[in-house]
């Protein structure tokens, strides 16, 4: 999730309103989007309830046929959306590229699990059954973000579209062109009006989760679009699907090695510029191995050579984070200053000695900042963890097996994850708490989310 924009403020005209886009990297300009307008929107969802009964009339096993064609295509146009995505974004398209085979094998997952979606049968008396069915829900808007365009949106497309329902899909206006290609390719083997892609900013997306005629809104964002989408269908009716910010902590338990340790910590702080729903935002080390871990961790910041942020607005709202923390006290062990040049660049920062009331480890910071504070029990590290409004993920380096059975029985988030910052099971799902949102994202459960249940009583007519 991100806090900013890679774009400029939209420029209105009597006719329309465009978004431009500029290179990260260079600040160069890649292009301007028009926004959908508000008549457009009318007509786009007006569309999509249409085609909506069709689509869900369609057997299951033609609409896996569509997600498993729209992965092949995927696949084809690898090379194409992933240099698309590194010039809105920033992200190098070799990652891009593992992105979209991760969207391609979501699609594929769905394909999979949607013809076999559960049902269940009860019997009553010897002349009667009640069965449960499941049935889409209608239209679904899906709101996604930048960071990871493709691999995101092809967990909400796919499981909405596998389900019967049709999509009005807003990508974000920090990778419209990404997000309006991945659009295009899935639309191609869809019938008119199933999957409808618009665009446009925040207010496009509020526009769109107002309404009395969609009856999904799933967001993947920030926590202030999540709760502002909230308030919207709590109005509507509409049910609200929401993957919010997170401040997911990394405790660091006495025991382990600390050069393996502080890998962990690089990799979940780093990686793609720390511009992950599920990056390290705070750590927690065992001050037993606080000093070799830190030291270990500068080296490994040091030796990374990270890709922009999304754009110098973003760049500014991370930097004064780690003035602020500065400021309070903590020690900037490398990186913390803005370098010179075009583009959004900023360095792999570590911040030794920080508190867990300074904002860095209070707030989402989705950037590429370390912020490390010793703790002197393992208790201490797991509490100070646990004391934090989201509820997105949480990792816990340990050697202990009692430890991490604590972990993840007293830590309130979604996923925990031992001894590995990163991975999980193909078909996970994740259950954000919290200011993280709600509901499941990914897995089959989000089949769940997409589809409502109708109980039929059968019973036996007198003869």
């Amino acid at each position: 999730m991100s806090r900013s924009s890679t774009v400029t403020e939209p420029t209105r005209s009597p006719v329309t309103a465009t978004i431009e886009i500029r290179d990260p990297a260079t600040g160069a300009a890649v292009g301007t989007v028009p926004v959908t307008g508000a008549a457009e929107l009318d007509r786009r969802v007006a569309s999509a309830r249409r085609a909506q009964p069709g689509w869900a009339g369609t057997p299951v096993g033609e609409r896996a046929a569509v997600l498993r064609a729209g992965a092949g295509l995927l696949r084809e146009y690898v090379a194409e959306l992933a240099a698309t995505a590194e010039t809105e974004t920033g992200r190098p398209r070799a990652e891009g590229a593992e992105g979209i085979a991760a969207g391609a094998a979501t699609l594929e997952q769905y394909a999979e699990l949607g013809p076999v979606h559960r049902g269940k049968s009860l019997q009553g008396d010897i002349d009667a059954t009640d069965f449960m069915v499941w049935e889409p829900r209608g239209v679904v808007v899906a709101l996604t973000p930048w960071n990871d365009p493709v691999a995101v949106s092809c967990g909400l497309l796919g499981a909405a579209l596998v389900t019967g329902n049709s999509v009005v899909y807003k990508p974000s206006e920090r990778a419209p062109h990404t997000s309006a290609l991945l659009g295009e390719l899935l639309a191609r083997a869809l019938p008119e009006g199933v999957l409808q892609t618009v665009q446009g900013g925040g207010a496009v997306g509020a526009a769109l989760a107002a309404r009395a005629d969609v009856d999904v809104v799933a967001h993947v964002g920030s926590t202030a679009t999540g709760r502002s989408i909230a308030r919207s269908t709590a109005v509507t009716g509409a049910k609200a699907l929401l993957e919010n910010g997170g401040n997911d902590a990394l405790v660091v338990d006495a025991g382990v090695d600390p050069g393996w340790a502080a890998e962990q910590a690089a990799l979940g702080a780093f990686a793609n510029s720390g511009q992950i729903c599920v990056s390290v935002e705070r750590i927690f080390v065992h001050e037993a191995i606080a000093r070799p871990f830190l030291a270990a961790l500068v080296v490994a910041a040091e030796s990374r050579t990270l890709a922009p942020l999304v754009d110098r607005r973003h760049r500014d709202l991370v930097h004064a984070q780690v003035d602020e923390a500065v400021a309070a006290g903590a020690e900037c062990a490398t990186g913390g200053a803005v370098p010179d040049g075009a583009g959004a660049h900023y360095p792999a920062t570590v911040l030794a000695g920080c508190t867990p009331d300074m904002r860095i480890m209070r707030e989402e910071t989705f950037g590429p900042v370390a912020p490390v504070c010793r703790v002197e029990s393992f208790d201490r590290g797991l509490a100070e963890a646990a004391r934090d409004e989201y509820g997105l993920a949480a990792t816990v380096l340990t050697s202990s097996l009692p430890h991490a059975q604590r972990a993840w029985r007293e830590l309130p988030v979604g996923t925990v994850k031992i001894n590995a910052v990163f991975g999980g099971a193909p078909g996970g799902a994740a259950h954000p708490r919290g200011a993280s949102g709600t509901g499941y994202g990914y897995g089959p459960e989000l089949l769940d989310e997409m589809t409502q249940t109708k109980v039929v009583h059968l019973n036996s007519a007198p003869r």
